[in-house]
């Protein structure tokens, strides 16, 4: 009989007991002699000294366990909203999710987000209403809260007494009381079940547990059960409610060898280690790989010319571990469903499939708006290359750090989420690598769009031997619209392999434009173009592509757009005059609060720029008694006056003569 896998994520806002409840299942089931404490930094998925010291998960940690014959792969993720990519890598490896919800502060935004994009993936998942014991929990107002966040059907699997006390017990529905609750939940999305209800009639529980098994795996059905991961409370109601009606791992099997690589950490000893979820087929110690990188953002049209396939990387794996936290034991074999770590694949990177690519889609839950310069602490410009190449390898581990750095330049720059972040690299880069580093304030990261309908042409024919012509059509789009690439011609006018050099370039093009910034929210066909069958080199589309996008960028004109974040606030009604005075200063938009046994909630959309200090300032005028949480919204035109320019990295292609030197390796930039 094949061994049976769950890979199961625990997903939740900050503080709501993931690590505590991944410690308590992970007790239960064996795999540890004694549960750890996050306050006391014991926990064994926690075990980065920041994670210890400031007792929270800051990266994505994994653990196995065997509960009544299930393999049970438990995923813990950061809470924090600052290492949400660490989440957005873990949903595409999950058979499901277990979302937690505080009983007591209910649906928090972040929390929000992670069921939008589990609904995006296609995920199912199932939810553990936590804190159960504490003073003001309300597991009927949370659940009400669930039903307004998503359309599907909520089965409740536990019961509670004592709601809201220290004796507070949980005890699993059944019987007759189980097929009550199952026929009335699934009557809303499956017509047996619906004949019944209306026939007053109940489901027989070999039925139910069919119908509720299948729904949960259709996405259409989410259990709910309570409990208190602090106290234990609960914990055996949800290990059985996982193994009984959650999908395993066949759900997402493939017939060929395909796995995504969700995690990337390094180590002294073993190198890079790629955390892989194995979809299907198996590798052994020894076996050699090909490693895939994920498909391209930008919108591609079947009428533009694919891009030249490049043969697949193949590295041969070294050594194959589980871990549980920090503590690993050698497997030597990852079989389909299972999640291990590989050794020995350099070229590893986060997102990269293993065998083949496999679709996983999901909600972005970061998109960075901040980016810092990053200096050695004492100004020595002989320490840049290693805090670059430092900084690069954390990239792979964090791709949204997305380091930047040309040789030769006194600084480098990374994208960042918030603050803690920053502490947390900065303790990173002294523990790992024994650097000491500076970062500025951040700024925000803006993006550029062109202004109009226009073309973007460039004639690339002297000096000879070389001939390459490029003539785009670009179209501005709404807002959020990302960019498309259209466009083929013929063949006996611009050959295909050129058309696709065409293409790779253009990708490339996108991060830059007229003002520095990635280009965005436009169509782009390809109209016009020509080689010369004497004079073209294979090169001279990649010399000739960025000086017709940016040609195309100075006729058009750019417009610059700025970041906005969505804000939610929760403070006692009288506050609510001064709370508006400090979103309209900020130029922000808000709708009418919803007001509640004296408690307001405000929300507004605001721009980055004019936010970054109202964390603080909305603490000092409240006193501490409000309550914010911001989430990343969209992109708007900027409506300041000031003039947002990003320092371009290597030559500008508008200065022709120095770009053309600088891409034929004739010229070093500064």
């Amino acid at each position: 009989m094949s061994e049976i896998f769950h890979n199961i994520g625990i997903l939740a806002h900050v503080d709501s007991g993931k690590t505590t409840l991944t410690e308590q299942l992970l007790y239960l089931t064996g795999a540890i002699r004694n549960a750890g404490s996050v306050d006391a930094g014991t926990t064994a998925t926690d075990s980065l000294s920041v994670e210890k010291q400031r007792g929270i998960s800051v990266r994505t940690a994994t653990a196995s366990a065997q509960w009544k014959g299930v393999t049970v792969n438990i995923i813990d993720t950061p809470g924090h909203i600052d290492f949400a990519g660490e989440v957005e890598r873990a949903i595409s490896a999950l058979d499901y999710a277990v979302v937690i919800v505080s009983a007591v502060e209910g649906v928090r935004a972040h929390t929000e987000n992670i069921l939008k994009s589990l609904d995006a993936a296609k995920l199912p998942r199932i939810i553990f209403i936590n804190k159960i014991d504490r003073t003001g929990a309300d597991t009927s107002k949370v659940l009400d809260e669930l039903k307004g966040i998503s359309s599907q059907s909520h089965l409740v699997l536990s019961q509670i007494e004592n709601e809201g006390e220290e004796n507070t017990r949980v005890t699993a529905v059944d019987g007759d009381a189980f097929r009550q609750n199952a026929t009335e939940a699934l009557a809303d999305i499956c017509d047996e079940a619906a004949d019944a209800f209306l026939c007053e009639e109940l489901l027989s529980t070999e039925r139910a547990n069919e119908l509720v098994k299948s729904e949960i795996s259709a996405c259409n059905l989410t259990p709910v059960v309570f409990g208190s991961a602090k106290y234990s409370i609960g914990i055996e109601e949800l290990a059985d409610a996982l193994v009984k009606f959650m999908p395993d791992s066949e759900r997402r099997k493939t017939e060929d060898l395909c796995g995504i690589i969700f995690k990337i950490e390094h180590d002294k000893s073993l190198g890079k280690i790629s955390h892989i979820r194995l979809f299907g087929g198996e590798i052994a110690n020894r076996d050699e790989v090909e490693l895939f990188a994920p498909e391209e953002k930008i919108t591609v049209q079947s009428d533009a010319v694919e891009i030249e396939a490049k043969p697949p990387v193949k590295e041969k794996v070294s050594q194959i571990k589980k871990f549980c936290g920090a503590k690993s034991t050698d497997t030597g074999i990852i079989k389909s469903g299972d999640v291990a770590a590989v050794c020995g694949l350099p070229s590893a990177k986060t997102g990269h499939f293993v065998g083949s690519v496999a679709v996983s889609e999901a909600a972005k839950l970061v998109n960075p708006f901040l980016r810092v310069k990053v200096t050695p602490s004492d100004s020595d410009p002989l320490k840049i290359p290693a805090l670059a190449a430092a900084l690069g390898e954390l990239s792979d581990e964090e791709p949204y750090i997305d380091a930047k750095w040309e040789n030769g330049q006194k600084e480098i720059t990374i994208s960042t989420t918030g603050k803690i972040q920053l502490e947390v690299l900065s303790n990173l880069l002294k523990e790992r690598y024994d650097l000491s580093a500076e970062f500025s304030p951040p700024t925000v990261i803006y993006k550029e769009t062109p202004s109009g309908k226009g073309f973007a042409r460039a004639r690339y024919t002297m000096p000879k031997p070389c001939w390459a012509v490029v003539d785009f059509l670009f179209e501005p789009m709404p807002r959020g619209y990302g960019v498309s690439y259209h466009g083929r011609l013929p063949s006996n006018q611009c050959f295909y392999r050129y058309q696709s050099h065409i293409r790779t370039s253009f990708n490339s093009c996108l991060e830059q434009g007229l003002y520095g910034w990635e280009v965005t929210d436009f169509k782009c066909t390809l109209v016009g173009g020509e080689h010369h069958t004497i004079h073209t080199h294979p090169l001279d589309f990649f010399v000739c592509t960025p000086m017709a996008f940016m040609n195309g960028l100075s006729e058009i004109g750019s417009t610059i757009l700025e970041p906005l974040l969505k804000i939610r606030v929760t403070a006692p009604e009288e506050l609510s005059g001064k709370i508006f005075s400090e979103i309209i200063k900020m130029g922000g938009e808000y709708d009418t609060p919803v007001i509640r046994s004296g408690i307001a909630t405000l929300e507004a959309i605001v721009p980055v720029a004019t936010s970054m200090n109202f964390p603080e300032r909305l603490a000092t005028l409240s006193s501490g008694k409000a309550v914010l949480s911001q989430n990343f919204y969209g992109y708007r035109e900027c409506r300041d006056s000031e003039e947002h320019i990003n320092p371009r990295r290597g030559v500008n292609p508008l200065d022709r003569s120095k770009w053309i030197l600088w891409a034929r390796g004739a010229y070093q930039s500064e």
